[in-house]
């Protein structure tokens, strides 16, 4: 700190024969008790910025909560035959001296759980430096948790880990791979940017028509949810349709999907994993499927929890840790998604 020296005469309340000397950030300044606090001479910012981040998986895919700690998640499924098939083979007549039966075929799918573990620590003396200046450190490391656990589960819902052979919403091996139509110009291009309106709204169209055919129009399973890299989305979003429309492309499409005229709400969203997810590792990726509890879904089998806390005297802190435990995506009809790259 710099030395303040004859700055001026003023009256301290007795009587004084010239200037004034303002007293010195020195160590006489301090040991006489005139030191300035150092906290006086700035503006606290409250404001604790953490990291930018964002998390989408919440939104983008159903999570069942509770189960406890299994090691796997069972689903059951059955399918149903006929002898003869279900056309003409079910009629009869009052002669007739046998009905064909039905049959079931059950079977049980699995999918893998995994623990989650982690652990926050507080110094002993930071604890009582909190007490004074109103900071809680172990709220701010709790935050840091939570922003962690978030960033496992969006991987876990889009991609899964390959070292522990999980997939994800994005990579799949059962769903059917398409490729986008090309532009047919000139110059080809199956992208998004340089395509028309009604080229892209055909694009969307036919996965969507796909992946109904494939679970045989079922009206409950039309495609109701789409997502796609950030890039396209705002495209969509903030392009005309034309120069003379005030529409954009994303509101067109909307509004004349071949879902929303068969009774599905479409919903239309962004995820960065959609950037370079394509089968090649290059292409973006666009995944069209079914955003219902009945086709697929994750479960929070034990949601992040606080399991233990206690005083480590060797490290003169206290540890606190941390657990949970979650299923890998769980499809069910992987007949109901469909991806298609190059968009």
């Amino acid at each position: 700190m710099p030395n303040f020296k004859n700055v001026g005469t003023f009256d301290l309340g007795r009587n004084t024969s010239g200037p004034v000397r303002a007293f010195a950030m020195d160590d006489a300044g301090i040991a006489s008790g005139q030191a300035f606090l150092t906290s006086e001479l700035e503006k606290r910012d409250m404001m604790v910025r953490t990291p930018l981040t964002s998390f989408t998986y919440t939104r983008d895919i159903p999570i069942r909560v509770g189960g406890g700690w299994a090691e796997f998640v069972s689903a059951m499924q059955v399918g149903y035959g006929i002898t003869g098939g279900s056309g003409d083979n079910l009629v009869t007549a009052g002669a007739a001296n046998g009905i064909p039966m039905v049959q079931a075929d059950f079977s049980k799918g699995l999918f893998k759980t995994h623990m989650i573990a982690a652990g926050t620590r507080v110094q002993w003396i930071d604890m009582q430096r909190g007490n004074m200046t109103g900071r809680n450190l172990d709220s701010l490391l709790r935050d840091g948790l939570r922003m962690t656990y978030d960033k496992h589960m969006d991987e876990n819902t889009y991609v899964g880990f390959k070292i522990y052979d999980s997939t994800g919403l994005l990579n799949d091996p059962d769903v059917l791979v398409t490729d986008a139509a090309s532009n047919g110009a000139t110059s080809p291009s199956t992208k998004f940017k340089d395509k028309t309106p009604d080229q892209i709204l055909a694009d969307i169209n036919d996965a969507i028509l796909t992946a109904w055919a494939q679970a045989e129009y079922d009206l409950d399973a039309i495609p109701n949810h789409i997502i796609m890299p950030y890039e396209q989305y705002n495209y969509l979003a903030t392009t005309r349709v034309s120069e003379l429309a005030e529409k954009t492309i994303l509101t067109f499409l909307l509004d004349n999907n071949v879902a929303k005229q068969n009774g599905s709400d479409l919903f239309i969203g962004a995820t960065n994993w959609c950037k370079g997810a394509g089968a090649d590792g290059s292409d973006d990726r666009m995944a069209v499927y079914s955003n219902k509890e009945r086709y697929l879904a994750m479960d929070e089998l034990v949601p992040l929890t606080r399991a233990m806390t206690s005083p480590n005297t060797a490290h003169f802190c206290y540890d606190t840790a941390y657990a949970g435990n979650v299923s890998e995506t769980e499809t069910f009809y992987a007949e109901t998604i469909v991806y298609v790259d190059g968009i």
